[in-house]
């Protein structure tokens, strides 16, 4: 290794006062294309024709079921005054006075293109990207204690939170990586407040839908890649080539004074690790239990249901590590937001310092006490994977008294099917009692989800009504979860986490999984809205 240089939802978007030539902003587009001859002076950049204003340049992106180009006759008639877009003019019936930018990718143009208004606020920060399948939420509130410990000024933008300057900010929607034009928004916030540090949890849909064009990031950290999302990317290759934009982009990216292009790399995480070693940066520091490949690891570990202790140990030095984190995955997360802060110059005792203060994300195995004689926890586990380290969790936290697993969980409507069977092989080999419900069935028939989760349940000897159930009302299936237990045991509901919100058909109903737990621990269940019918409509 080489060693680096030592040194309620989001809120909504105001109204532009300032306006910016057409000929600027065209300039930071990384195509070569005839700049129209006519300058004009541009009030607002909108990719939705319902927000077009008198001065505004219309973006038309296509989209998965509605195609921007339709609306460009809208977006003119509402007073836009030129237009990006991919389809050639010649098909668009364009009006010869009103210029038209035709542009590779319309949704990379909208993100160089909100950059640029912002005045690029990347390039005045240090920007930090993680992304993986599973604790890229966590790592990133890590990383941000960290940075924080270290007195330095720092912002994050996460799946469930936000700091923005001083202000915070919950999104727990269902949200990935925000669009482009809030990252720009919230980055020139950051860039206001003196942000020195922005730290940003990446998803695969966030680069794939070059939501992240016009950020310059400096440090690229990858958790692992392991299955999920092969309903939006097809094949899992198509998956891991997503998440590794973040890492391709590194060298191509502004360079800002002092700051080298660094790549954090997994040792532990195979899949990951063998392919992104390969990806060029100025440098890579690999983290992991592997002590051969890894710079930095974790000796002496040690698993209590009150956190965990390892020592740290690095080219830059050692210290003690105390985290009230539980689980061995949560070893990785840490590894990983040290590594990467060390590799920026925090030093050990700094890193130590901000990951004995973090208490935790919400919804991240986060523990309900009513007063009740067992555990009760809900946690974002959503894939086969992080089910299974959850589940590996519990049981070595009920071994000392030997209590039993109990989960409950399910999969999702519209996304990728074989979850399905390989989440119930998962709670088949490391639950004791299982009960089957709803997670986001969407448009989706929800008996139908669960019967795949059923038979692979079967599949692997289990039998239902006697250490599994169908319990279509998610309410409901908590209440029969924590009806089961008895002292010594953990009832954990996976898959929902901090999310407020529950997908019925094309609605989104208010739902809390922790508020679930509370209620179900009292003896009543919270209901899934619209109705516990077992199906949609």
């Amino acid at each position: 290794m080489n060693l680096p240089f030592t040194s309620p939802r989001w809120v909504k978007l105001g109204k532009p006062d300032k306006s910016m030539l057409l000929s600027v902003l065209l300039a930071s587009l990384p195509w070569r294309f005839e700049v129209p001859e006519q300058d004009l002076d541009i009030t607002g950049i909108t990719a939705d024709s319902r927000k077009v204003q008198p001065g505004t340049v219309f973006v038309a992106v296509p989209g998965v079921a509605v195609d921007g180009h339709q609306f460009i006759r809208q977006a003119l008639a509402s007073g836009a005054v030129a237009v990006v877009g991919e389809q050639p003019a010649s098909l668009l019936a364009m009006p010869p006075a009103v210029p038209y930018i035709r542009v590779a990718d319309a949704r990379e143009a909208f993100g160089w293109l909100h950059a640029t208004w912002q005045g690029f606020p990347s390039r005045n920060m240090t920007l930090l990207g993680i992304t993986g399948t599973d604790g890229k939420t966590t790592t990133t509130n890590l990383l941000y204690a960290i940075l924080k410990a270290a007195d330095l000024d720092a912002g994050m933008i996460s799946t469930v939170n936000a700091r923005v300057g001083s202000r915070h900010y919950d999104t727990g929607l269902h949200t990935t990586t925000p669009p482009a034009d809030e990252v720009q928004h919230y980055l020139a916030e950051m860039s206001a407040a003196g942000t020195t540090h922005a730290v940003l949890e990446v998803t695969s849909h966030g680069l794939a839908q070059q939501r992240l064009a016009g950020c310059d990031f400096d440090v690229a950290v990858v958790t692992n890649i392991t299955h999920e999302h092969l309903d939006y990317h097809g094949t899992w290759e198509a998956y891991r080539d997503a998440k590794a934009m973040l890492f391709r982009g590194l060298m191509h990216a502004y360079r800002k004074p002092d700051q080298a292009k660094i790549a954090v790399l997994n040792a532990d995480d195979a899949p990951s690790y063998h392919y992104l070693r390969d990806v060029p940066a100025d440098w890579q520091v690999v983290y992991g239990l592997d002590g051969v490949e890894a710079d930095v690891t974790a000796e002496d570990v040690q698993f209590s249901p009150a956190g965990l202790q390892f020592t740290l140990k690095s080219p830059w030095g050692t210290s003690k590590i105390f985290s009230s984190l539980v689980g061995a995955y949560n070893v990785s997360n840490s590894l990983a937001a040290a590594a990467t802060a060390l590799s920026l110059g925090v030093s050990p005792d700094l890193v130590a310092e901000g990951l004995s203060t973090f208490a935790g994300v919400p919804g991240r195995m986060e523990r309900i006490d009513e007063g009740q004689a067992f555990t009760a926890v809900v946690d974002f586990a959503h894939t086969p994977n992080a089910l299974r380290q959850t589940l590996k969790t519990a049981r070595d936290m009920v071994a000392a008294d030997e209590g039993r697993v109990i989960v409950a969980f399910g999969c999702a409507g519209l996304r990728d099917r074989e979850k399905r069977h390989l989440m119930g092989m998962v709670a088949a080999e490391l639950a004791d009692l299982i009960v089957i419900t709803a997670e986001d069935p969407r448009t989706e028939p929800l008996s139908a989800i669960m019967d795949e989760t059923a038979q692979a349940l079967e599949a692997s000897g289990r039998s239902e009504g006697v250490d599994f159930w169908r319990v279509p009302d998610r309410g409901e299936a908590l209440l029969r979860a924590v009806s089961m237990a008895r002292s010594g045991d953990i009832v954990l509901a996976c898959g929902k986490g901090h999310e407020q919100s529950m997908c019925f058909g094309t609605d989104e109903y208010p739902w809390d999984d922790r508020a679930a737990m509370r209620q179900a621990l009292h003896g009543t269940a919270l209901h899934t809205l619209p109705t516990a019918k077992g199906d949609n409509g």
